[in-house]
C-alpha cells in the first residue's frame, strides 16, 4: 500500500506540471511565430539580389555625391600639427626600440663572450 501511495502522489505531480508545460509550450510556440514573422517582414523590405536596396549606380552616385558635402573637412594647419605629431612620435619610438635593441645585444655578448 505504501508502493501506491508514492505512485499516486507522484501521478499528481506530474499532472500538476503537465499544464505548466502546455503553457510554457504555447509561449514559446508564439515566440518562435513572431520571429518567422518578423523574419519574413525584413526579407520583403530589401528586394533585388543580394539584398541590394534598389535604385542603381545613378542613384549611389548621387547619395555619394550628398554625403561627401556634409564631411567636416580639416584646416591646413589641422592636418601639419597632426601629421608633426605622428611624425615626432615614429622617430621617438624608434629611437626607444634602437636603444633597447642595442642595450640587449650588448648584454648579450657579455654574456656569451
Amino acid at each position: 500500500m505504501a508502493n501506491s501511495k508514492k505512485t499516486s502522489s507522484s501521478k499528481k505531480s506530474s499532472k500538476e506540471k503537465t499544464p505548466v508545460k502546455n503553457t510554457m509550450l504555447a509561449q514559446a510556440e508564439k515566440k518562435a511565430e513572431q520571429i518567422v514573422k518578423s523574419r519574413d517582414n525584413s526579407k520583403k523590405v530589401t528586394k533585388g539580389k543580394g539584398g541590394k536596396k534598389p535604385g542603381g549606380i545613378v542613384q549611389y552616385f548621387k547619395d555619394l555625391r550628398s554625403e561627401f558635402k556634409k564631411v567636416v573637412w580639416a584646416s591646413k594647419k589641422t592636418v601639419v600639427n597632426d601629421t608633426s605629431v605622428v611624425l615626432i612620435a615614429m622617430v621617438l619610438s624608434s629611437l626607444v626600440v634602437w636603444g633597447l635593441d642595442s642595450g640587449f645585444s650588448a648584454l648579450l655578448k657579455l654574456l656569451v663572450g
